[in-house]
């Protein structure tokens, strides 16, 4: 909100539909929020703001027929994606964002990963 990003999220995670936009990684998109959700996107497009986000930012989820949920950011880390994976817990209602590290790399599709985790605004 504080950076005043609107992004519409695509389903189904792919080459295909990250061309266009963020997508879901995993099928909470189709399910009632309550759970982790993953999403993905460009470093060098969609989700370059993702650098600017800072803990405490908060972040609003817009599903048609559903009410909105915000989320607050309380960690980001670059993790190797060799060695770590994203927990994607279906009992945590949480927001995961996730995008290749570094920002400026001359040469995309590294093992480096940024991830911003956010949580539900009680």
């Amino acid at each position: 909100m504080r950076l005043d990003m609107d992004l519409i999220v695509l389903a189904a995670a792919s080459g295909r539909t990250l061309a266009f936009g963020p997508a879901v990684v995993n099928d909470r998109i189709e399910k009632d929020l309550g759970s982790t959700m993953v999403i993905s996107g460009h470093r060098d497009t969609h989700f370059k703001f993702l650098q600017r986000l800072s803990n405490g930012d908060e972040l609003l989820i817009e599903r048609p027929g559903q009410i909105r949920r915000t989320y607050r950011v309380v960690d980001t880390q670059v993790i190797d994606s060799r060695t770590t994976g994203i927990i994607d817990d279906a009992n945590r209602d949480r927001l995961v964002l996730v995008t290749c590290y570094p920002f400026d790399a001359i040469m995309p599709g590294g093992p480096l990963r940024y991830v911003v985790t956010a949580e539900k605004v009680k």
